[in-house]
């Protein structure tokens, strides 16, 4: 077992190891940045279409989350 550990760490102790993890964790962070922008833009679009169907500015905003005053400037760049 300890001959297992210590060839575990002299594996990740190296720099290609350490490169390939944070190459990994920074491909992590960019999937969800686009999940998060992909999830905003879709909210956007999910207000401007409840605008154009008249509904209030109140309703749009408790229906998407978005705060009355966003809501409001979607209503003003439409």
């Amino acid at each position: 077992m300890q001959q297992a550990i210590g060839a575990y760490r002299q594996v990740t102790a190296t720099d290609e190891f350490k490169e390939i993890e944070r190459l990994r964790s920074r491909a992590r962070h960019n999937e969800a940045s686009a999940l998060r922008h992909a999830k905003a833009e879709q909210t956007l679009e999910i207000a401007r279409k409840a605008l154009q169907k008249n509904m209030s500015v109140d309703d749009v905003a408790d229906i998407t989350g978005l705060t009355r005053a966003e809501v409001e400037a979607i209503r003003a760049a439409d």
